[in-house]
């Protein structure tokens, strides 16, 4: 299995309740039941105000890199990804487990 985690943080300026965040958020929590890829998903807001953390995450997980591959090139996912480009940047750690 590898895990897929992604931290997200809203750029300068962008609130939660911004309707492109709104959005992107309602596209990433429909992908768990969307790609059959994914065999655990979850995501969610940051609940802590502390200086280094991001503002939201996901946490998923794929039986392996082939998956992860189909996961990341699916259109559902790839759509998502174009939304939270014109507000957030973040980063990726996949690893096996």
């Amino acid at each position: 299995m590898i895990r897929h985690l992604v931290l997200f943080k809203l750029n300068e300026g962008v609130d939660r309740d911004d309707p492109r965040v709104v959005a992107g958020v309602a596209a990433f929590r429909a992908l768990g039941g969307e790609i059959g890829e994914l065999r655990f998903w979850e995501c969610g807001w940051n609940v802590t105000d502390r200086p280094i953390a991001y503002d939201f995450a996901i946490n998923s997980a794929v039986e392996d890199r082939e998956a992860l591959v189909r996961y990341l090139e699916h259109p559902a996912h790839q759509e998502g990804v174009a939304l939270w480009r014109e507000f957030a940047t973040w980063v990726i750690a996949d690893y096996e487990f």
